[in-house]
């Protein structure tokens, strides 16, 4: 009986394939992300070789990024894996972990003159997995200083709020102004405070007294 030829398979090799810069965290949400590779023997183990991640993140044998972010700064790690082989393959790549900004603000509608009232309206975002006591303050502010409130706001905002639309606007003396949009979220677990502010070039107001 004449046997069967032996036929060796090539084994793929170990190769990460997730991307350098993972997806961002929100703080004070859960946050789960499995590192992908392809190739080796199973199973694999992850290690992280240097660098931190958010505090409160931490890096799993089976390659899961698990944990809940309590701060807001962004971390750089080296990870590496190695299979199951004899002896075994081990990759390693460097990986940037960002959390999100916690209190975002950009203009919805920049603030304009529109005849003896300057109006306008901001877009506000709470990134992170626990709710704000917000505070919303429009300031026109004249060429000698002098502020005049234009829209004034206070109230919860909650967690995961994203591009939340605030309108304000009211009438002011001629004059040439700059608009001023304070954002002020409170924290009352963590007692923090997080601060956003937009500013416009100069509004002419020509009508009114």
């Amino acid at each position: 009986m004449i046997s069967a030829p032996l036929r060796m398979f090539a084994q793929q090799p170990l190769t990460i394939i997730e991307n350098e810069n993972l997806p961002p965290a929100s703080l004070w949400e859960p946050y789960s992300r499995s590192l992908e590779l392809t190739g080796g023997i199973r199973p694999y183990h992850w290690t992280r070789a240097s660098g931190s991640l958010p505090s409160g993140l931490e890096l799993r044998d089976d390659g899961e990024i698990h944990g809940t972010p309590d701060d807001s700064a962004a971390a750089e790690f080296t990870a590496a894996v190695r299979d199951n082989n004899s002896p075994p393959q081990q990759q390693i790549k460097k990986f940037t972990l960002r959390v999100e900004k916690p209190l975002a603000a950009e203009w919805d509608r920049t603030a304009r003159v529109n005849g003896q009232r300057i109006d306008g309206s901001v877009k506000v975002s709470n990134r992170t997995g626990r709710d704000f006591d917000l505070t919303i303050v429009a300031l026109a502010v004249n060429e000698i200083g002098r502020a005049t409130a234009i829209g004034y706001q206070h109230f919860p905002l909650k967690k995961q709020t994203r591009d939340l639309q605030i309108p304000f606007g009211d009438n002011v003396s001629r004059g040439d102004y700059i608009v001023n949009v304070d954002v002020v979220g409170e924290e009352p677990v963590s007692n923090r405070i997080f601060r956003a502010r937009l500013v416009t070039d100069k509004q002419s107001v020509t009508q009114g007294p």
